[in-house]
Formats: C-alpha cells, sequence, structure tokens
C-alpha cells in the first residue's frame, strides 16, 4: 500500500472537468485506488465517489493505492493534482 496527500489548488477544486481528467488517469492503473478527505475513503475510479467528497480549492486530500502500479498511481495523480488538472 502507498499514500501521499496531496493539496488541491485550482479554481473549481475537484469538480466536473477536473475530476473526470482525475478518473481517468486513475483508471490507467490496475492497482485499487482511494481518495480520503476528514476520515471519508472513496474509489478514485469512481466520479460519483469523488464528487461525493465535495472536494473544493485548498482541500487537504490522500491517495492510496494498492496494487502492482501503487506508487506510479499515486505520483501519476500527484502529478495531475499540482499541475491543477492543465487549466
Amino acid at each position: 500500500m502507498y499514500m501521499k496527500e496531496a493539496v488541491v489548488n485550482n479554481q473549481v477544486g475537484l469538480h466536473a472537468r477536473p475530476a473526470t481528467f482525475f478518473i481517468q488517469k486513475a483508471n490507467e492503473f490496475k492497482s485499487s485506488i482511494w481518495v480520503e478527505k476528514d476520515e471519508r475513503r472513496v474509489n478514485a475510479k469512481s466520479l460519483l465517489g469523488v464528487l461525493s467528497l465535495g472536494i473544493v480549492k485548498g482541500t487537504s486530500i490522500n491517495l492510496i493505492a494498492d496494487g502492482p502500479d501503487e506508487k506510479e498511481a499515486v505520483e501519476a495523480l500527484i502529478e495531475l493534482i499540482s499541475t491543477n488538472f492543465s487549466e
């Protein structure tokens, strides 16, 4: 299992368009991936799950992955978040 913290800093947070990019990236990996915010954990490959967390600008989240490519998965998602979803 591999876990890392990230802060979402793009204008709209993890909503609609950025969330879609996030889920598409998560689905490129074989590992199980979760997003955790305030003790609540959802599947990072589920649009409804990610949207249900209500992640806004400045929110700190944990990315957790478990599987054969867990480190690569988390690092790729951290990179996506750090580039503000190319917005």
